[in-house]
């Protein structure tokens, strides 16, 4: 199957933590780096995630957020490391694709937010991803 996603992080399950809707499914990166998705339960189940499960983390480039500095006091779960590696500023958008440990991710954000952060290439910054914005897909 392909996909339009362009952020697939593999990695393997590490913790299942089910609740009665939603299930929270922590998942050790190649690169080391720990992702949270928050799925439903019924998702979890129907994938057979457990410890030990090959996954990729499936993330919209829109739905990234970045930092270029610690990001304290927020209630998002993931928090990924990384540099611009290279940025295109459009009229109205931004693409920044970051290499991470073992991965890259691209964010799309709006060229006013890179202007205010200062992006350029060679930024180090912290990609920002709300765990129920990630997807997980079986290996």
């Amino acid at each position: 199957m392909s996909l339009s996603i362009r952020n697939q992080l593999p990695g393997t399950v590490t913790a299942v933590t089910p609740g009665e809707a939603m299930a929270t499914v922590r998942v050790r990166l190649s690169g080391g780096q720990d992702l949270t998705a928050a799925i439903t339960r019924e998702a979890a189940d129907d994938l057979g995630l457990s410890p030990g499960t090959a996954v990729r983390g499936l993330v919209k480039s829109t739905k990234i957020s970045l930092a270029t500095g610690p990001a304290d006091g927020l209630s998002i779960r993931n928090r990924l490391p990384g540099t611009v590696t290279r940025l295109v500023l459009g009229e109205v958008m931004a693409v920044a694709h970051i290499a991470m440990v073992d991965a890259e991710l691209t964010a799309v954000i709006t060229k006013e937010a890179a202007e205010e952060l200062g992006l350029f290439v060679g930024s180090d910054v912290i990609a920002l991803v709300k765990s129920t914005e990630v997807a997980l897909a079986t290996a």
